[in-house]
């Protein structure tokens, strides 16, 4: 026999459909309930008595109803018995404490009273300079261009190598300021003054190489250059630093043999000791020969210590007395290069340019102070083989031609 199901009602919307025939009440309501009957139920607004149910009851939508008086549908609580149902205004927010706290005395700066700037003055870069103290070499294959801002005074020195050298780079000190750090081949070294800014003056050498190369954009043609930088703002009271045309200009005039000495280039600013100890110093140089070895040292003294002579004699910077506070009123680099034509491998390379930047204590005391960012190339043209000359005995001469290099950085008629 068959089974007789029960007529199926489904719920849509509030209404019912008989299964069996089908019918769907109107949603609408009867003539003459106006706009509410009218009003779809998810459509009433939030809260709104739904007709026939009982304050407290939950609808489809799963709120709880209000009576058709408007009444919420909960208890009161005994504490909450005549307590008014208007919203209260938040409680006011406690005061949010400033952001621009006070600078601490011993982060405060002197105002740069100079509102002088590259922006502002287009300084006019100087590659001719006045006669002065000059090493000459004979080191075929090295250029030499140092190009200057008389508006700081601040400038750059430039080292090319058309060949490309190997290279070894030793970062010491607290604040050293340098890129290219990771190459381990080069063509261009860039000192320079302005700080951070100063790297800068590294782009304008790669731009002018990258001119003279034709704007070859060969793999082997890319110039591989790396720069670094002394903080030489203690001398001055203005914003001029070694820009990127600067860095082209040292480029264009660059030639071989000869280094100016002193207060020249990177060095146009820069000083031996610190605070009111500190007394001018610049740029150094030295040169050897051992057979058919040669060797190169240079170096742009802007150190935290005094130089010292091989006599124990401190000849330029003074002791100074501690600096009150946790940061010094001034920032220190040493930077110092060595090119050697001495075929060495990777880890003789490495090996005498640390040796060579750990001697340089020597000469300057203290050395790799927390404020120094003292950075050492050491750099091999791999030309010649010299079997009379192990690594540590090259260490040694370059590290006499680096204390010769210091020795000879500043001039005695400055201070």
């Amino acid at each position: 026999m068959d089974s007789v199901r029960a007529p199926r009602a489904y719920r849509v919307l509030g209404s019912t459909r008989d299964g069996a025939s089908g019918e769907v009440p109107s949603r609408r309501g009867a003539a003459g309930d106006g706009a509410a009957g009218s009003q779809r139920p998810h459509q009433r607004r939030r809260n709104a008595p739904v007709e026939g149910h009982a304050a407290g009851d939950r609808c489809a939508a799963g709120a709880r109803c209000r009576g058709s008086d408007g009444s919420a549908g909960r208890e009161s609580s005994p504490g909450q018995a005549g307590r008014s149902q208007d919203i209260r205004p938040p409680a006011a927010l406690r005061p949010r404490r400033s952001s621009q706290a006070a600078p601490r005395p011993d982060r405060a700066r002197d105002p740069v009273s100079d509102p002088a700037t590259n922006d502002l003055v287009h300084p006019v870069a100087r590659t001719v300079l006045p006669d002065g103290r000059v090493l000459e070499f004979d080191f075929p294959g090295l250029e030499i261009g140092v190009a200057e801002y008389d508006e700081g005074p601040t400038g750059c020195t430039v080292f090319h190598l058309p060949k490309v050298a190997s290279l070894a780079i030793d970062v010491r000190g607290g604040s050293p300021g340098v890129n290219g750090q990771h190459l381990d081949a080069i063509n261009a070294i860039c000192f320079a003054g302005g700080s951070l800014y100063g790297l800068e003056a590294s782009t304008g050498v790669a731009a002018e190489l990258f001119k003279i190369r034709g704007y070859s954009t060969k793999w082997i043609d890319i110039a591989l250059v790396s720069g670094a930088i002394i903080f030489d703002y203690g001398t001055r009271a203005n914003a001029i630093y070694p820009d990127k045309e600067l860095g082209r200009a040292a480029v264009r005039a660059m030639r071989q043999g000869r280094f100016p000495l002193g207060a020249r280039g990177a060095g146009r600013s820069a000083t031996a000791s610190h605070g009111t100890g500190a007394e001018l110093a610049g740029q150094g140089g030295a040169y050897r020969e051992s057979g058919q070895t040669k060797i190169l040292a240079f170096v742009v003294v802007n150190a935290y210590g005094c130089l010292v002579d091989r006599s124990g004699k401190i000849v330029r910077g003074r002791p100074a007395p501690p600096v009150q506070g946790r940061t010094p009123r001034a920032g220190n680099t040493t930077l110092s290069l060595v090119v050697t034509n001495q075929k060495l491998d990777r880890l003789q390379l490495q090996s005498v340019g640390r040796q060579v930047h750990a001697s340089m204590g020597r000469g300057i005391q203290p050395f790799h102070a927390r404020w120094d960012g003292d950075v050492n190339y050491m750099v091999s043209t791999q030309e010649v083989t010299n079997d009379d000359l192990d690594e540590v005995t090259l260490g040694e001469l370059a590290s006499e031609a680096m204390w010769d290099a210091i020795l000879a950085s500043y001039d005695l008629a400055t201070s």
